[in-house]
């Protein structure tokens, strides 16, 4: 870019109007657009963990299709975890919904404040760690819709004829069976409902923690004890997977990066993956890697050292997310070097404090240069400008990363959004010959844009497919907003309606033998029979993690699946502890082996980029200077102490640690 028109691009911004302190950084008002999709505001369901054979399905897909990590969910969507199957869902910084073996799981509606999911078959838990007031979840089964409005740990298992529900760690719920009236679960309390239409309810003390249980536990403590949350902000999901494929370093530009390991020459970030449709937002980037959540969603990628690192900018008190955070081309810049005879449709990522061009949402956001979410300066064309002022579209023309080799990626307009990117093409381009793209992009999705993974996968059995469960809320209409986009969804396969009931109002207790705090009962309330409560067997070998592992790389165990069957011992014997006791992790068992992965490469070591002091300031930054906390020294940023990921890692049952986050070729 020549000196003039530097100039000139300054003289445009510094002439044009401005708004409020901090308009720039506030997302829209959470408006639905004229599909009935909301642009900003809320974060999707995250599948942050598969072990096993999964499938997924989504409004407007021919068929059900393999199920993959990292892929955000939207209402309407559907997963079903085969034979000795598992899989988890990221549904709060601190909250995670986690289904065994042959379990169908629905995501009926999302609000910012309420999240609504089906359980018409299997097992499923909801650990809850943190959870802002007034936000709900509701899990609707065929006999119950259950509502959920504190932390606690909740399990729900759903059979032909029986629905059992069981409260934990202070949890406590509300019951809504059709047609009667709402019943409050207390805490360390079963519920067992026989029947669907006129429903037997039974309550019993909460049977012991199974192996079932332990898992859970113990993976959620891992998870959210993840060192990079020091550098990103809380609301931000898979914040653990980065602790275990990359390193984080502190530069004198951008503050701390997170660098992946094991990339490979030539790698770009937005080069491994694939475009997919999501019904509130459009084109959304499913990455190949899996650590590929927070890199793709939040803050922005930077060339530093012939390397590319993420770099999320300032901590934020509300992060916002993104369906990819890109700008995209068109135009003749990518001339034959890419070597397709039809337009083509390029990306590249948005450089340090680049403006984001939403594709996706109401008129007027569309288009519109936005920064939600974002911490750091505001950069339009290489110049950093005061977040006060309102830049027009057609004045961002220039792009950090474009200049860097293999950073734009090209496909035929035709393939976009249809298959994994095995075509793309990586090329250097003409910078000066392309042309952004600014707002909804030249490309409708098909069938093959809605699921993440081509081929078949296994379908639920037909009887849970037509299975009704009973809901306060209708579920939201996804095949509306389909419709409204021009989608055509003929083809595409509707679930039943819910059995709408009242929400709950009044909350009456089944049982009123229970004393008052601190007095002992007289009545001994029964424990449920043995026919409700699942046992089972463990399967599967912890994972080492791979060289180059912050921490050490020892003991990234893999999560185990767990078979439902005849009555098994528990892998170990719990040691009850008192107060924050800990007990030491007890050795790694010999004979063990890594199961196959087909989402993990090997793993490069870690390339270091120079640290600095973590106080730094924006090269002609006019506003307050932002503040890092430098990582402890003398130990490198990302370390922790290294662990077995043995389940018998010590503390009480109810405060147990140790699983891992491998596992199953699609684990973390």
């Amino acid at each position: 870019m020549t000196t003039s028109r530097v100039a000139i691009t300054l003289l445009v911004l510094s002439l044009v109007s401005s708004v409020p302190a901090g308009a720039e950084d506030q997302p829209p008002a959470d408006q639905p657009s004229a599909s009935g999709s909301p642009e900003v505001g809320r974060t999707p369901l995250r599948l942050s963990f598969l072990d096993g054979e999964v499938s997924f399905w989504r409004p407007g897909a021919a068929d059900w299709a393999p199920a993959r990590i990292n892929t955000p969910l939207a209402p309407g969507d559907a997963l079903y975890a085969g034979s000795a199957a598992n899989l988890e869902l990221q549904v709060g910084p601190r909250a995670f919904v986690r289904a065994g073996e042959e379990t169908q799981l629905g995501l009926e509606n999302q609000e910012p404040d309420f999240v609504q999911l089906k359980v018409t078959a299997g097992h499923v838990s909801l650990d809850v760690r943190a959870l802002s007031a007034g936000h709900t979840f509701e899990l609707d089964t065929p006999s119950a819709a259950f509502t959920i409005e504190i932390t606690g740990y909740y399990r729900v298992d759903v059979s032909e004829t029986t629905t059992t529900f069981v409260t934990r760690r202070g949890g406590r719920a509300t019951m809504t069976p059709p047609g009667g009236a709402s019943v409050a679960i207390a805490p360390s309390e079963q519920v067992v409902v026989q029947g669907a239409e006129t429903p037997v309810v039974e309550t019993y003390v909460a049977p012991e923690l199974d192996a079932w249980d332990r898992w859970n536990y113990e993976r959620t403590d891992d998870l959210i004890d993840a060192v990079s949350t020091r550098y990103v902000s809380s609301g931000v999901y898979g914040t653990d997977s980065l602790d275990h494929y990359g390193n984080w370093r502190v530069v004198s530009d951008y503050g701390p990066v997170w660098v992946p390991d094991g990339v490979g020459a030539g790698w770009a970030p937005y080069s491994a993956g694939r475009w997919i449709w999501d019904p509130y937002y459009g084109w959304t980037w499913l990455d190949d890697a899996a650590w590929g959540w927070a890199p793709y969603h939040y803050g922005r990628w930077v060339y530093v050292n012939s390397c590319w690192a993420w770099a999320p900018g300032p901590v934020v008190v509300r992060p916002v997310y993104a369906p990819a955070l890109v700008a995209f081309f068109g135009g003749g810049g990518f001339g034959v070097r890419v070597g397709f005879g039809t337009p083509v449709v390029g990306w590249c990522a948005l450089g340090w404090g680049e403006p984001l061009v939403p594709w996706w949402g109401r008129p007027g956001f569309v288009g519109r240069p936005w920064w939600g979410g974002w911490g750091g300066p505001h950069v339009v064309n290489n110049v950093v400008i005061n977040k006060t002022t309102v830049v027009n579209v057609n004045d961002v023309n220039v792009y950090q990363n474009v200049h860097f080799p293999h950073s734009v990626t090209a496909v035929d307009r035709n393939r976009f959004g249809q298959d994994v990117l095995q075509q793309a093409r990586l090329t250097d381009v003409d910078p000066h010959h392309l042309d952004p793209i600014h707002g909804e992009l030249p490309v409708k999705p098909g069938p093959a844009s809605f699921v993440p993974a081509a081929g078949h996968a296994a379908q639920p059995p037909e009887t849970l497919l037509r299975t009704s469960v009973v809901a306060t809320r209708a579920p939201h209409d996804t095949f509306a907003s389909l419709r409204a986009e021009g989608v055509r969804t003929e083809h595409a396969i509707a679930p039943p309606s819910p059995r709408l009931v009242a929400p709950p109002q009044q909350q009456h207790s089944v049982l009123s033998a229970r004393p008052p705090f601190g007095q002992q009962s007289s009545v001994e309330r029964p424990r449920p029979p043995q026919a409700p409560r699942f046992e089972g067997t463990w399967h599967g070998e912890p994972q080492s993690s791979p060289a180059g592992r912050v921490g050490g790389g020892q003991g990234n165990a893999a999560p185990p699946h767990y078979v439902l069957g005849p009555s098994a011992p528990a892998p170990h014997a719990e040691v009850p502890r008192t107060g924050s006791e800990r007990a030491a992790p007890p050795p790694p068992e010999a004979g063990r082996r890594e199961p196959p992965s087909a989402m993990q490469a090997p793993r490069a070591p870690a390339r270091e980029l120079p640290g600095e002091p973590a106080n730094r300031v924006f090269p002609g930054h006019v506003e307050a200077q932002p503040h890092y906390s430098a990582p402890p020294a003398p130990a490198a940023p990302g370390v922790r102490a290294p662990h077995t990921g043995h389940m018998g890692r010590g503390s009480s049952a109810e405060s147990s640690r140790g699983a891992s986050q491998g596992g199953g070729g699609h684990g973390h």
